[in-house]
C-alpha cells in the first residue's frame, strides 16, 4: 500500500515506473473500510466475512470493480 497527496501523484508514480495502477481509493475510503472491516474484531464470534458480506461492505463504501470481487481470478 502507497500514499499519494492525489490520485494524479499516484498514477504519475505507475506511469514513471511502468506499473499499472492498482485500487486507488482516498483517506476517507480507506478509514471507513477500517472502521467497517475491524468493528468487532474483539468479539468472541468475530469472524472473516463471507464473500458476500465482503461484496456488500465494499459496495456501501464506493469501492466497486474487479479488484475488489473476493472471488475474482
Amino acid at each position: 500500500m502507497l500514499f499519494f497527496r492525489s490520485e494524479e501523484l499516484a498514477r504519475d508514480w505507475c506511469t514513471t515506473r511502468s506499473v499499472a495502477p492498482g485500487a486507488i481509493i482516498s483517506m476517507a475510503q480507506l478509514w471507513s473500510l477500517a472502521h467497517t472491516w475491524y468493528a468487532n474484531r474483539l468479539s468472541p464470534d468475530a469472524r472473516r466475512p463471507l464473500p458476500a458480506e465482503m461484496r456488500q461492505i465494499f459496495a456501501s463504501l464506493g469501492l466497486t470493480g474487479s479488484f475488489w470481487d473476493p472471488e475474482a481470478g
